[in-house]
């Protein structure tokens, strides 16, 4: 197992296409959620181009079939499917997993809500934004795990968090917003800290498998449904704002493809990246550009192993 940090030669400009270039993943089989908009797409598109069976999973069928048809087109790959994913859908969780036969060499959890403007639950009762951005990927990536096992060694898992993590840390005592009032913005942020110490966790469940999960910071982009809940006028704001620089979607997809698929990432589990670098508590503008760091709490273990236990309840 690799302890120094990660470093590589692409930064906050480099788009997926680049930093995919001179890697061959034929024979390869890649699923990523929410992959029919926004940076899916794009990550999508950058494992197909590279030769992996890329299987487009969404909400959206119509959309993900729009999705798919561009892909194909555009890269010359005949395959890349659909599969319906619904992350608040037990069911529909479940089905995907009996659906996928055989080895699964590349899972990106990529799919998420923000700013849900209401607090909202599953039907499980659970707070809107954690069902989706933690406890549907938790579901599926356990329910995924024998395909994992059955690639041989090597299968990579990539957890798309957030910079809003360094907002909230897990709140165990009111995950659901039962007794504290609801926030948006700190909903979003804890369950972005839970894509994180998903990572975290589950980098030390699977290292016997050679299952290697990281997570990673995609970037600042305005362009894309995840700000569907967003006020228009609020939206142009903080475009204008200057507190961020944003990314294409190209851009922003670029780091999730590096930690899918880079060789840097050999043997390198439970990290965070952003701009294609790692992300350490002691530096937080290590990773250049717009770079924001990642919290302490976020790579803790004994927290990561209290979340994994609570899931685990959750998704009962």
């Amino acid at each position: 197992m690799i302890t120094t940090r990660v470093t590589s030669p692409f930064g906050f400009e480099s788009t997926a296409a680049e930093v995919i270039v001179g890697i061959d993943l034929h024979d390869r089989r890649a699923l990523v959620t929410g992959a029919a908009s926004g940076i899916g797409v794009e990550t999508a598109r950058a494992l197909a181009a590279a030769g992996a069976e890329t299987v487009v999973a969404a909400r959206d069928l119509a959309a993900a079939e729009l999705a798919v048809a561009d892909i194909r087109a555009t890269t010359g790959n005949p395959a890349v499917s659909v599969a319906r994913l619904d992350l608040l859908d037990r069911g529909s969780v479940d089905q995907l997993v009996r659906d996928l036969a055989g080895p699964l060499h590349i899972l990106v959890n990529n799919a998420g809500v923000m700013a849900v403007p209401e607090l909202r639950r599953s039907p499980e009762g659970h707070e809107l934004q954690f069902a989706t951005n933690h406890l549907g990927h938790f579901r599926l990536a356990l329910g995924l795990l024998p395909a994992l096992r059955a690639a041989g060694g090597g299968a990579r898992v990539v957890s798309v968090s957030s910079r809003a993590h360094l907002n909230s840390t897990v709140i165990f005592d009111d995950i659901d917003f039962r007794d504290r009032p609801y926030d948006p913005a700190l909903a979003y942020a804890q369950s972005k800290t839970a894509n994180v110490l998903f990572a975290v966790a589950a980098a030390r469940h699977w290292s016997d498998d050679g299952i290697e999960v990281n997570a990673l910071h995609p970037g600042a982009i305005a362009d894309s449904n995840l700000s569907r809940y967003y006020n228009p006028a609020d939206l142009d704001a903080l475009r204008s704002s200057g507190r961020y620089t944003f990314k294409t979607l190209a851009q922003g997809a670029a780091t999730s493809v590096y930690v899918a698929t880079s060789p840097r990432l050999n043997g390198v589990a439970g990290r965070y990246f952003e701009n294609c670098q790692e992300d350490t508590p002691d530096d937080p503008t290590a990773a250049g550009t717009d770079a924001a760091g990642v919290a302490a709490y976020a790579l803790d273990p004994e927290t990561a192993e209290r979340l994994w236990a609570v899931s685990e309840q959750m998704n009962q």
